[in-house]
């Protein structure tokens, strides 16, 4: 991590720190992260588990720097893959400064969220109820919700907000900054995230392809950046030349993902191309493949070749 002589510039009574984003899976916890920092790091779907590993994004202004971890959604783990993703979201509890626990708009507690509280009850962390989706209910509806969930645990703050349309955002910000410690920046003021870019690529082919495929086949799939060079054209303009490979667990799924005549894998890189040549700043020309690797999810092996290094997890 590299450390940052801004920070100390920008103002002696600077802010920094951690806040993790758990939550079940698919509400909204990389919309609202990608939403907070301004850009598009983590990748979305409206299918669960898309995030799978930590992914750290920084947002930096006048009063402080938050660095935000979003993590795996937690649920009942199936497989390798799935215990990983759990023990990883747990493990960030203790870790950070304050955490955002997002729920759905509802008076319903269910079994999921339940589990999440009994979790939530052994951390000394501050925790801030971030209910999410306020733009699918009624406004007269929201204080039932916030009534519901504050008798299951003491929260340091309730915050509704909608992380698709920005509702609510900026209050969620200052109530972050609020139990963050004083202290320079983690990172310079234009660090956006610490990923790398190769990684960034993958998951954004990844979520392109959770959008496009069938309900059986997302769940058992990987994407690896095989090669990414870059080069300047006869005109000196940057390209970069990537080839990637989805992997996935049966040969069934290999013909749906690519397609008849090789549609779905032309529609997979057609849509993941403009995004890439967003984030890297110039023409991507961009090669997809696919393999079988038969239950990969409960391979060691596979999994830390594929970016999910079991060891992250303990």
């Amino acid at each position: 991590m590299t450390a940052a002589v801004e920070g100390e510039k920008l103002k002696e009574n600077f802010k920094s720190g951690f806040a993790t984003l758990i939550g079940r899976p698919n509400v909204g916890k990389s919309t609202l992260m990608n939403h907070l920092i301004g850009q598009k790091i983590a990748i979305t779907s409206n299918k669960p588990q898309t995030t799978r590993n930590r992914i750290q994004t920084v947002y930096t202004s006048e009063e402080g720097q938050i660095v935000f971890v979003d993590t795996p959604g937690i649920h009942k783990a199936k497989n390798k893959l799935g215990d990983y993703m759990v023990k990883v979201a747990q493990n960030t509890i203790n870790e950070v400064d304050v955490v955002l626990w997002l729920v759905e708009p509802t008076t319903f507690i269910g079994a999921g969220e339940r589990h999440i509280i009994e979790q939530l009850k052994k951390t000394k962390t501050p925790v801030i109820l971030v209910i999410n989706k306020i733009d699918t209910v009624k406004k007269e509806e929201i204080l039932l919700f916030i009534d519901a969930y504050r008798k299951e645990l003491d929260f340091a703050e309730i915050v509704p907000v909608s992380a698709l349309k920005g509702d609510n955002t900026e209050e969620l910000l200052a109530c972050i900054m609020k139990y963050l410690p004083y202290g320079p920046a983690f990172y310079d003021e234009d660090t956006v995230t610490d990923q790398p870019e190769r990684q960034i690529v993958a998951e954004l082919i990844r979520e392109k392809a959770l959008r496009c495929l069938e309900e059986e086949v997302p769940h058992g799939i990987a994407v690896t950046v095989e090669r990414m060079k870059f080069r300047k054209s006869a005109k000196k303009a940057k390209i970069a030349d990537i080839e990637a490979t989805i992997i996935c667990e049966r040969e069934s799924h290999k013909g749906i993902i690519i397609g008849k005549q090789g549609a779905m894998l032309k529609k997979i890189g057609s849509l993941a191309r403009p995004e890439i040549e967003n984030m890297l700043e110039c023409r991507v020309n961009l090669q997809l493949w696919v393999k079988v690797r038969k239950d990969w999810r409960d391979s060691d092996l596979y999994m830390k070749n594929f970016g999910y290094n079991p060891k992250d997890s303990e």
